[in-house]
Parts: C-alpha cells; sequence; structure tokens
C-alpha cells in the first residue's frame, strides 16, 4: 500500500497516482491533499496524527515549498513505514512517532543523469523543475514499495545520511493557572487546533476558560453548547481546539496558525 498526502489540491495528485500505478501494483490511499499550502510545521503535524493509523505502508508525503531549489529529496525508514518525500522536515515528526524508540533511518535519493532509464534520478534533468511530486517523490515510493521497507537500502538508488533538515512542533507552556500554546492548524470546519495537550483541561469541564479576552466554556463535544457558541474542547488528536459549535472557531476567536493562545482559569 502506498498512500499519498500533499497540499496540491486537484487534479495534480493523479499524475503521482498515473506514474505510480505504470511502476507498481499497489493499492493507493488518498490521506489529504488540502494540507496547508506550503506549510511544512502544519503539514508535519497532520501527518503526525494520520499515519500513525495505518498498517505498514509506504507513505507518500509532499509539502514542498523550495521545490525546485538544491534540498535533497529522501525516503525515511520508521520502523514497519517508509516515508518518501522533502529534506525540509515534514516527515520528521511522523518519522519518529511510527518507529518509536528504535530510531528512524534517512536516506537520500542519490544524484544520477535524469534519463529514462535513471527515473530516480536526483535532481532531474527531464520532466518538470515544478512538479517532484511526480518526477522524482511518485517514482521513488513506487521503487520502495517493490524492493520492501526492509531491502529498499541495498539499491544504489537510495544513499544514507546523518543530517537532514527537522520541523520542530512548539511545545507549550503550563502553569497552576494558566496554559500557553501555539495554534498548529486550522481544520477545514474553522477549529483551532493548538499544541496544548487535552489533558490539562480535563479538570476544567463544564467550567470557563479565559481565552484572551474571550471567556468560553470547556466542553466534551460541540453539541453540549448552543449553535453559535464558542467552547474550549479535546479534539480527536487529544489536543485543545478552540471551536464553535456549527460555525467557524478561527473567525470567532480572531485566531490563525502560528498565534500565541494562552488559556486561563
Amino acid at each position: 500500500m502506498i498512500t499519498l498526502s500533499s497540499d496540491f489540491g486537484s487534479p495534480y495528485p493523479a499524475a503521482m497516482k498515473g506514474v505510480i500505478l505504470e511502476m507498481t501494483d499497489t493499492r493507493l490511499v488518498d490521506v489529504a491533499h488540502d494540507l496547508p499550502r506550503q506549510d511544512t510545521r502544519a503539514g508535519a503535524f497532520w501527518l503526525r496524527q494520520v499515519l500513525p493509523y495505518f498498517p505498514p505502508a509506504v507513505h507518500l508525503a509532499v509539502v514542498d515549498p523550495g521545490v525546485g531549489s538544491e534540498r535533497d529529496a529522501l525516503v525515511v525508514r520508521a520502523g514497519e513505514h517508509a516515508l518518501v518525500g522533502p529534506d525540509n522536515g515534514v516527515l520528521v515528526p511522523v518519522a519518529a512517532e511510527l518507529a518509536g524508540d528504535d530510531g528512524f533511518e534517512v536516506f537520500r535519493i542519490r544524484e544520477g543523469d535524469g534519463s529514462p532509464e535513471d527515473p530516480l534520478a536526483w535532481p532531474p534533468t527531464v520532466g518538470s523543475s515544478t512538479f517532484h511530486g511526480r518526477d522524482v517523490f511518485a517514482p521513488a515510493a513506487a521503487k520502495v514499495h517493490d524492493l520492501g521497507v526492509d531491502a529498499f537500502d541495498d539499491d544504489e538508488a537510495f544513499e544514507p545520511i546523518e543530517e537532514y533538515e527537522a520541523v520542530e512542533l512548539p511545545e507549550p507552556t503550563i502553569s497552576d493557572e494558566a496554559a500557553t500554546g501555539t495554534v498548529l492548524a486550522v481544520d477545514e470546519f474553522g477549529n483551532v487546533v493548538t499544541n496544548i495537550p487535552g489533558e490539562h483541561i480535563e479538570d476544567q469541564f463544564d467550567t470557563y476558560v479565559e481565552v484572551g479576552a474571550v471567556a468560553a466554556p470547556v466542553r466534551r463535544s460541540h453539541a453540549e453548547v448552543d449553535a453559535g457558541q464558542r467552547l474550549v474542547t479535546i479534539g480527536s488528536h487529544g489536543n485543545v481546539e478552540l471551536a464553535v459549535n456549527r460555525g467557524r472557531g478561527d473567525r470567532s476567536f480572531g485566531i490563525s496558525v502560528g498565534d500565541r493562545v494562552k488559556l486561563s482559569w
């Protein structure tokens, strides 16, 4: 199985699928192609939240604001999984999650001549310098799938490396009276996802907390408040969310990705 995640929207993922299916016979699963555009930190967060639910697979993930630059193309082995994508840190948090205490291994897709006989060449001299998802990462994912997660590094196309880019998801600050964190993402419903672990508000259920200058109730679900009312809750990923029942929390709280959030009680 090969999963695909990107910020491409449509129809670009179809081209990646076509390349993969031309090279190997496998099941393709779309995870998401509406990841926040060119936001490697948000992409890293969502990959870490979703991919661990999959059985062993090859995961192709492309959020690549540096496409066309000198950044490397990587394959990361993490436990029974392999991750394929750009060297910009987007793969690192989920690799650490999948690998656990065993740690993960990082491989660079080697340089080559870019000819049709050398489809994993890096950087490509054929195809497009702006669509490495199709021309580099999709062929690499297909090849890793065929060779196997345990054995792909026996192929000369992949070179182990020790230095690579990392995205560090920010850590919250917690005290007895408050929790201060960062907005990591806003989902399609307008729910504001923070980096504050939900355990820090479990004692506040059925009370109110201050979110900046706004007081909002802490509830277990959206249905516990009236339509249009703000709430603070714990999302399915286990982190604190700011939301509005049947509305958009980002607009109501006036908060966007990257903003600092302080909850006081």
